[in-house]
């Protein structure tokens, strides 16, 4: 059993500030890539930032120089501090987890519950 916990959304103006961090416990043999996603109303969800297992980050074009994701690999976390904050930000932001239980198992995707983040104008 793989859980991951998120916390860290709310309501913020634009301009401003929040950290968003996810924790994944359980029977974990190894993690490869962690990321958040995020889904507007009435879109698709959509990469915000990925980190794997060496450091190596992406971001969506949207997000670069505003937002970094970074990663606890004794803690198996991941954050993403999200700065400068706009209206555009708003959405519901998935944690995606790429793990496997055991040695010989192939890596698998685990999502967060979600978490939404609100920015107003």
């Amino acid at each position: 059993q793989v859980q991951l916990v998120e916390s860290g959304g709310g309501l913020v103006q634009a301009g401003g500030s929040l950290r968003l961090s996810c924790a994944a416990s359980g029977s974990i043999f190894s993690i490869n890539a962690m990321g958040w996603y995020r889904q507007a109303p009435g879109k698709q969800r959509e990469l915000v930032a990925r980190i794997d297992s060496g450091g190596i980050t992406n971001y969506a074009d949207s997000v670069q120089g505003r937002f970094t994701i970074s990663r606890d690999n004794a803690k198996n976390t991941v954050a993403l501090q999200m700065n400068s904050l706009k209206p555009d930000d708003t959405a519901v932001y998935y944690c995606n987890v790429q793990l496997r239980q055991r040695l010989f198992d192939l890596f698998r995707d685990y999502w967060g519950q979600g978490t939404q983040v609100t920015v107003s104008s």
